[in-house]
């Protein structure tokens, strides 16, 4: 086993090291070693996915950098507030509800936003927003079934309600005024779209 352990290790040494020259007196040894090329790539990823991580932050938490700096890489969406472009394809996780004065976004545990992209599994339908509504007590399935996507017509069953925030699909429909997990609303099926 000791020679096992010996040839290996001159493996090792003939593979990965180089430049051996004779120390003072010539019984020591110095030896530079290079780095392989694996070894170099899992160090570019493993840099590369820190920069995602602290990128993320960043992207998440507004109040961690400084959004008056404009820097390349992120646009501005219609309500005013910097996205990335590097968020494209992510999904909110928790996915969360909330009022009219809710932020709306991407939200993660750090920066709960609530999702702006919401899909219902159960009918395949987007879920609309009625920012300051509330549904109104005689809604039923019927009525979101005849008149969804028609926002004029929806309109018609609700009631004007400061902070609140009128969710539906096809199939579903909630009024919401306080920011709640998605997951606590058991009987809904909705998921976040990727924004």
């Amino acid at each position: 086993m000791a020679d096992d352990l010996d040839e290996l290790l001159d493996e090792v040494e003939l593979r990965f090291c180089r430049n051996r020259s004779a120390g003072a007196g010539g019984s020591d040894k110095e030896v530079k070693l290079s780095a392989p090329s694996v070894r170099s790539k899992q160090n570019s990823k493993e840099e590369d996915d820190l920069s995602d991580l602290i990128e993320d932050i960043f992207h998440d938490d507004p109040s961690v950098s400084d959004l008056s700096k404009s820097s390349p890489g992120t646009i501005t969406n219609c309500s005013g507030h910097r996205a990335s472009s590097q968020t494209k394809g992510r999904k909110c996780c928790p996915v969360y509800l909330g009022g009219s004065s809710a932020p709306l976004g991407l939200g993660t545990n750090t920066s709960p936003r609530t999702c702006d992209q919401l899909r219902c599994t159960t009918c395949d339908f987007r879920v609309i927003t009625l920012d300051d509504y509330e549904w109104n007590k005689s809604c039923d399935y019927f009525f979101f079934r005849n008149n969804m996507p028609d926002l004029n017509k929806l309109k018609m069953k609700t009631l004007s309600r400061r902070g609140a925030r009128a969710y539906a699909c096809q199939c579903s429909w909630r009024s919401i005024q306080n920011l709640t997990d998605l997951r606590e609303e058991q009987e809904l099926r909705w998921v976040c779209g990727k924004h």
